[in-house]
């Protein structure tokens, strides 16, 4: 088994059980615990579990939510290569949406320098990068900073959204499933990747695979609700198979 096939089956673990305890899973794999306690390490970098005596906790049971520069250095190659593919996403000319996070800030990288399209974003890092291009024109949502995700909530941001029609929101998410949806841990920051998606005709979301285990507090949309799912290549075939029946079209980078 390789260490991320482990990760992923301790991450499940967690999850199912609530707990897991370091002893017990090497005990399990056959291996060392200073291998187990590696893997929580790693899994605790990505934002899924949070360490403890002896074992660890999955973030979702605390209500944790990871801040953006520690998300920033999980999963790096995964991200770069979804934010990639989402280019195939962008109409040739018009306006879209760019959600707060670190998937994100890959995508806005990844832009061409030569598209003239209109791009609102409720992030200030993200305007701050864009506004330097010459062929973009870039409205940042007004409202409250989140310190956590530097995303912009609340009653200004949602006015502006709900003057707007626009042609693709690149949606982020903390957690998805077929049964709970696109979930986060932040009521003001649901309500509005929510407005967000109202406004779009097409929605499209960017998520790495240790985003498909589990659910957060605040539901933004329904599967039904997304046009297209982005993620990479170490999305489970099966459960892959179960979010398209829910609706969106799965495309693995």
């Amino acid at each position: 088994m390789y260490a991320e096939e482990r990760q992923q089956e301790i991450l499940h673990a967690a999850r199912t059980a609530g707990r897991v305890d370091v002893v017990k899973v090497a005990e399990q794999f056959g291996v060392t615990t200073e291998t187990i306690r590696r893997d929580l390490t790693v899994l605790e970098r990505a934002g899924v579990l949070r360490r403890v005596h002896g074992g660890a906790i999955p973030v979702e049971r605390l209500g944790f939510e990871p801040a953006l520069a520690a998300r920033d250095e999980v999963m790096t190659a995964e991200k770069e290569r979804i934010a990639k593919a989402a280019l195939a996403e962008l109409p040739q000319d018009g306006a879209i949406i760019i959600d707060a996070g670190s998937t994100m800030s890959r995508l806005v990288q990844a832009l061409p320098t030569d598209r003239e399209l209109t791009i609102i974003v409720n992030s200030p890092p993200l305007a701050a990068a864009l506004a330097t291009r010459p062929a973009l024109t870039v409205l940042m949502l007004g409202g409250r900073v989140r310190g956590r995700t530097l995303a912009t909530v609340e009653d200004w941001a949602l006015e502006q959204l709900s003057h707007l029609h626009v042609d693709v929101a690149f949606m982020a998410t903390n957690g998805c499933s077929a049964t709970g949806g696109l979930t986060t841990p932040d009521p003001a920051e649901a309500a509005i990747k929510r407005a967000m998606i109202g406004c779009a005709q097409r929605a499209v979301l960017l998520a790495d695979h240790t985003k498909f285990a589990g659910s957060y507090l605040a539901r933004f949309a329904t599967l039904a609700e997304i046009d297209m799912i982005i993620t990479d290549a170490g999305l489970d075939s099966k459960l892959a198979a179960g979010l398209a029946a829910a609706g969106p079209e799965i495309v693995q980078a």
